[in-house]
C-alpha cells in the first residue's frame, strides 16, 4: 500500500480544477478568502499593492479588485498561478520563504492557509514584515498546533465527504501561536489572533444547496483555525531574510 503523502505541493497542481468550484474540495478556501477581505482596508490610493502569499488559484481576486488594489500573487505552483492570472492576479512564481519582491513594496500582505504548510512559519512571517511598508496591513490565517486541531483537521475532516483531501495537511507543521506572536513583536508587527469557525447554520444550508457559501465567525478560542490581523509599526526596520524560528527560543 502506497503511504499517504502529506503536505505535498503537487496535490494542489493535481487538484487545480477544484480551485474555482465553490462546492468543490477547496470550498472552505473560498469562505476564508471572503473572511480575510473583511479585514483589509480599501486601497489608500492608485497603485496600492496587495501581495497574496501562496495565492493558489487566486481566490482573493474578486475581493481585492473590489477594494482597489493591484493584486500580486506568489506561489510555487504553475497551474494555480495560471488560474490566478485569468482572474486578474499578477502572478509571481516563487517561494514564500524568499519572495522575489522588494522590501516595503506592499500596502497589504495576505498569508492565508500557508503557515501550516512550511517548515519555518516564522521565516514566512519575516517575509511578510519585510514586504510591508511601515503602517501596512497583515492578514493571515492558519491551523493551531493543538491536539484538538489535529483531531478536527486530520482525523475528522479528512474522512468527511467534501472535506479536505487526505494528506493535504501535515499536523507536524501546525502553528505554535505563542511563538508566532513573539516573532511578530520582534519583527515590528502588531498582531492579534482571533479564532474562526464556520457558521453552523450556514454550513447546514450550504449542504442542502440553499447557500453558495459559509461565513466564518470570530470566536475566542484559537485552538483550531485562527486568524491574525495586524500592522507593521511605523518605526519597524525591514524584515530580515535570515530570521528563523530559533531566534524566539521556540520549536515547532
Amino acid at each position: 500500500m502506497t503511504p499517504l503523502r502529506r503536505n505535498d505541493p503537487a496535490q494542489y497542481d493535481e487538484l487545480a480544477d477544484q480551485w474555482w468550484r465553490p462546492s468543490g474540495m477547496f470550498a472552505a478556501l473560498h469562505w476564508l478568502a471572503a473572511s480575510r477581505a473583511e479585514h483589509i482596508p480599501p486601497a489608500p490610493g492608485p497603485g496600492a499593492l496587495l501581495v497574496d502569499l501562496a495565492c493558489g488559484g487566486g481566490l482573493m481576486a474578486p475581493h481585492v479588485a473590489r477594494l482597489g488594489y493591484r493584486h500580486v500573487g506568489v506561489d510555487i505552483g504553475l497551474p494555480g498561478l495560471e488560474l490566478a492570472r485569468g482572474h486578474g492576479v499578477l502572478p509571481v512564481r516563487g517561494s514564500v520563504l524568499e519572495v522575489p519582491l522588494a522590501d516595503g513594496c506592499a500596502d497589504v500582505v495576505v498569508a492565508g492557509e500557508v503557515l501550516e504548510h512550511v517548515d519555518d512559519d516564522v521565516a514566512v512571517l519575516a517575509e511578510c514584515a519585510r514586504l510591508l511598508r511601515p503602517g501596512g496591513t497583515l492578514v493571515l490565517d492558519a491551523l493551531a498546533d493543538t491536539a484538538l486541531s489535529r483531531f478536527v483537521m486530520v482525523r475528522l475532516l479528512e474522512h468527511v465527504p467534501g472535506g479536505p483531501p487526505p494528506g493535504l495537511h501535515d499536523p507536524a507543521l501546525f502553528v505554535d501561536r505563542s511563538r508566532l506572536l513573539a516573532a511578530a513583536d520582534e519583527l515590528g508587527l502588531e498582531l492579534r489572533l482571533v479564532g474562526l469557525r464556520p457558521s453552523f447554520r450556514d454550513a447546514i444550508a450550504w449542504r442542502l444547496g440553499r447557500r453558495e457559501g459559509v461565513r466564518f465567525r470570530p470566536i475566542r478560542s484559537t485552538a483550531v483555525v485562527f486568524a491574525g490581523y495586524g500592522r507593521k509599526r511605523a518605526e519597524a526596520a525591514p524584515g530580515n531574510r535570515t530570521y528563523r524560528r530559533g531566534m524566539t527560543g521556540g520549536q515547532g
